[in-house]
């Protein structure tokens, strides 16, 4: 880019860390890495559990782990939307 031109996305290419683009985008919509967190550990507890499953088919283990996955991120996401209309809707700011 040369010096007498301006950014055509300017929010986009600030000289900033990638800790703090993380951080802005947790604030702004906090529900979403919550999910991302809670689908790994559910994952990562199904892959624990899946040793200690005894008599359970491995097919019926996959899939309980699956839904419970699914759901803890459908979850997250409908948490976050109904945060997000609060907020916009029901709270609104000050302008």
């Amino acid at each position: 880019m040369t010096q007498g031109q301006e950014p055509v996305f300017p929010e986009y290419e600030t000289d900033t860390s990638q800790t703090s683009k993380l951080l802005r985008k947790f604030k702004e919509t906090p529900f979403v890495p919550i999910g991302m967190a809670g689908f790994a550990m559910v994952v990562g507890y199904g892959l624990y559990r899946l040793k200690h499953r005894g008599d359970m088919k491995m097919s019926l283990h996959l899939i309980h782990m699956r839904v419970a996955a699914q759901g803890f991120v459908v979850g997250a996401i409908t948490c976050g939307v109904l945060y997000s209309m609060m907020r916009e809707y029901v709270v609104k700011p000050k302008e």
